[in-house]
């Protein structure tokens, strides 16, 4: 177990932004990640859990107290049943259920960050989401002092939410398991239309696993999601804004909104998402509301792929960032009524 003080925190994230933190922790363990925290807690000092830092958004004033890096190691297949250690590197598990020959996170290839952190966000992309293969979760419970073990149900997944992500200070994630399938090779049925275009087949329709995998990776570095550390466009956490849902009140009155600005020939995206639901695109908000690819002059900036990734162009400061982030939430709420939600955890900051 590695300790450091005065630590910088922006390496350990892929905006790369944000100050010290008093205290640095890095744990290869499980027991090594359930002691720091305990200690922690006893003594009261505020705990900063960090994965693949592909989420996290930390002030330029940094942390005071402690930051635990999960770091643990742990990647078992047996049959069709995955188990990964907290810190194993989820992009680097996708590949290996891949090469196996196996279905059902292949489309999540390519997605930042570690495996603890998938559950909390109810990690999803092309189609697919980890609360449809994971059947457990293995965490420490703060409140309790013990380790448990929860079930699919007990984790209350919703869309990019999870009991883990409704009650940040109580769970610390340990391992995550998940039941993936044996297609012959095939991938899952996909689900994704943009994804079944590009492969010439219908929604529904398998291919070679490992040629979904390498569909959804190029799709996804098309639009600057893959890591590439020479790419200013994916020093970014992603997608910044989650897809907002609307009850069917304020999708008429979105509807009516984008007719009156837009003209009555514009229809907006709208998916069914359970009765009486309808999710839209953050990523078309953002565009019609002015915000375009590239947009912005300063160090933060949106990507000049993909209009829901804000990046830090090199010299940005956290500050710098969360006055896009408020300028594009104002330019949406302005145009369409609208208030986007971000994706990523502040940390000593808030929009």
């Amino acid at each position: 177990m590695q300790e450091l003080h005065d630590a910088p925190l922006a390496p350990l994230t892929t905006f790369r932004l944000g100050g010290p933190a008093t205290r640095l922790v890095t744990a290869v363990t499980d027991d090594e990640v359930i002691a720091t925290v305990r200690e922690a807690d006893d003594a009261g000092t505020p705990l900063l859990i960090i994965g693949g830092g592909s989420n996290l958004i930390i002030g330029d004033k940094g942390f005071d107290g402690t930051a635990l890096r999960i770091a643990t190691k742990g990647f078992s297949l047996d049959g069709t049943s995955l188990e990964l250690a907290a810190g194993e590197i989820w992009t680097d598990a996708v590949a290996r259920t891949v090469e196996a020959g196996l279905a059902g996170i292949e489309c999540l290839a390519g997605i930042p960050g570690s495996a603890g952190a998938t559950p909390i966000q109810n990690v999803g992309a092309y189609g697919q989401e980890v609360s449809s293969t994971l059947t457990e979760v293995v965490a420490y419970d703060r409140s309790t002092g013990r380790t448990v073990t929860l079930t699919n149900a007990d984790c209350g997944f919703s869309y990019r939410h999870s009991r883990f992500k409704r009650h940040p200070e109580r769970w610390v994630v340990l391992r995550v398991r998940f039941a993936l399938e044996d297609a012959q090779g095939l991938s899952a049925p996909l689900k994704y239309a943009e994804t079944a275009r590009v492969l010439g087949v219908g929604p529904g329709d398998r291919v070679p696993v490992e040629t979904a995998r390498d569909t959804v990776l190029k799709l996804r570095a098309g639009k600057g999601m893959v890591l590439d550390p020479e790419d200013h466009d994916t020093w970014s956490a992603g997608s910044f804004f989650t897809n907002p849902i609307l009850t069917d009140r304020e999708h008429a009155e979105f509807v009516a909104r984008v007719r009156a600005r837009l003209g009555d020939e514009v229809t907006p995206p709208g998916f069914p998402d359970g009765e009486g639901s309808t999710k839209t695109s953050a990523a078309w908000l953002i565009d019609r509301a002015g915000f375009t690819k590239g947009y912005g002059t300063g160090p933060a900036r949106i990507s000049t792929k993909h209009t829901l990734a804000l990046t830090n162009r090199g010299a940005a400061t956290t500050e710098d960032l969360l006055a896009l982030a408020r300028e594009v939430v104002a330019g949406v709420q302005e145009a369409f009524g609208i208030t986007l939600v971000n994706e990523p955890v502040t940390v000593g900051v808030s929009l």
